[in-house]
């Protein structure tokens, strides 16, 4: 009898947990739509202002910009770099810059 039980408990346990895990998921729920904004919003903000301070502090390279097309600075060590989307500063070897179009 206590074999029958515990065969029904386990069956009743994986039943359970197979019916929680089918369920599916809304990717266009207003949070998630929320925190995507945020983060764009995040993003383009840390852009400018991290080009803002770059433009004030480290020079421009005029005739050369980086693979997208993106404005080239050269900081006080003498080391070449663009702003990403995301704010941060991708540094370049000095092969990798690309003339400006004109």
């Amino acid at each position: 009898m206590k074999n029958v039980i515990k065969v029904a408990l386990v069956a009743a346990g994986i039943f359970a947990f197979a019916n929680s895990n089918a369920q599916t998921h809304k990717d266009s729920t207003l949070g998630h739509k929320i925190g995507t904004t945020a983060k764009k919003v995040g993003n383009k903000t840390s852009q400018i202002a991290a080009s803002g301070a770059a433009a004030v502090v480290d020079k421009k390279y005029e005739g050369k910009c980086g693979p997208n097309g993106q404005t080239v600075y050269i900081n006080e060590h003498s080391h070449y770099y663009y702003i990403n989307k995301k704010g941060h500063r991708v540094y370049l070897k000095k092969s990798q810059l690309m003339d400006k179009k004109m």
